[in-house]
């Protein structure tokens, strides 16, 4: 069941600290053997995905 997690609503525009936030908010829920989906946008043309592997 894929999902968009967003906190930009608690913290505002947070840059490139954005994706160690979530995964801080989201570690209690986040599950072994789980793939995640990162993605971050920055100014100007600035793009960075990864997708990730729970232990």
């Amino acid at each position: 069941n894929p999902h968009v997690f967003s906190n930009i609503a608690q913290h505002g525009n947070t840059s490139s600290s954005t994706i160690p936030l979530c995964l801080h908010e989201l570690l209690p829920s986040i599950k072994a053997d789980q793939s995640i989906g990162l993605c971050a946008f920055g100014g100007g043309f600035t793009f960075g995905a990864s997708i990730i592997k729970t232990l």
